[in-house]
């Protein structure tokens, strides 16, 4: 997707950095095999490596997928201690080693579940995704939270591994919409640093209503709140600031 630039547009070529741990290292370099041998226009070259410092030199854009999973009979903390660790080696490599304007903006991805929010309400109402009609409140404050809670389990379940297209394709939706802006009219959502909107504690980040312009984003204001969905957000903000404890507690442990 991003080699077609789906991501960065038609016209914006690139260097792919591509990094795995060590022991899929021959899967990694297939890939990078199979890239070349696509001969995608825009990809003037693929670097494939198990150097964190390498892959990290001179980025502009850095995505960041890796994590330990957390499997059955694993506690919350269990797998934080692990992904601490990554998290810790592949931040300060970024910060010692990747472009600026790099290193100087941040977001996280919240666009897999928004854009399964879409799919959810087009599929409830029969229409396309880009329609805004939606009235059975019911059905909104239950089954439709529960299905979009509950998608990413649903596919693990069916194909034994966790979302793969779907979970690639929001992340070409985030950059690209960060980087070239989001469609006049509309808005995204993107996991940013809170400046205390809507109530959410300032430093959190949290996921908000988001436009984006010139390679900026902006938190859209002013949107209605009613007392179901401010409860939601303040559950949503109480976990977030304790898993974020959690970590903090993992990496001075």
């Amino acid at each position: 997707m991003i080699a077609r630039g789906m991501m960065l547009g038609p016209d914006q070529p690139m260097i792919l950095h591509l990094l795995d741990i060590e022991p899929a290292s021959s899967s990694l370099e297939a890939v990078k095999m199979e890239l070349q041998d696509s001969a995608f226009p825009l990809l003037k070259g693929v670097i494939a490596t198990t150097d964190v410092v390498e892959a990290c030199k001179d980025v502009n854009i850095a995505i960041m997928i890796g994590g330990f999973p957390r499997i059955a009979g694993m506690e919350r903390k269990d797998v934080m201690s692990k992904n601490v660790v990554i998290y810790k080696a592949q931040a300060s490599a970024l910060e010692r080693y990747a472009s600026e304007d790099c290193k100087e903006n941040i977001t996280c991805l919240t666009r897999l579940d928004h854009n399964r929010a879409l799919a959810q309400l087009a599929d409830k109402l029969s229409v396309p995704t880009d329609k805004e009609l939606a009235t059975d409140h019911n059905w909104l404050k239950n089954e439709f939270i529960t299905e979009v809670q509950q998608r990413g389990a649903a596919i693990l379940r069916a194909r034994k591994q966790s979302s793969a297209l779907s979970a690639a394709s929001a992340a070409c939706d985030h950059i690209r919409d960060w980087f070239l802006g989001t469609p006049k009219g509309t808005w995204v959502s993107m996991g940013v640093c809170s400046d205390g909107s809507y109530g959410i504690p300032p430093g959190l980040v949290y996921s908000f209503p988001v436009i984006c312009e010139k390679g900026s984003w902006k938190i859209v204001q002013g949107l209605s709140i009613d007392a179901f969905s401010r409860e939601k957000m303040d559950d949503s903000a109480r976990e977030l600031a304790e898993e974020k404890d959690l970590a903090y507690s993992c990496l001075n442990a």
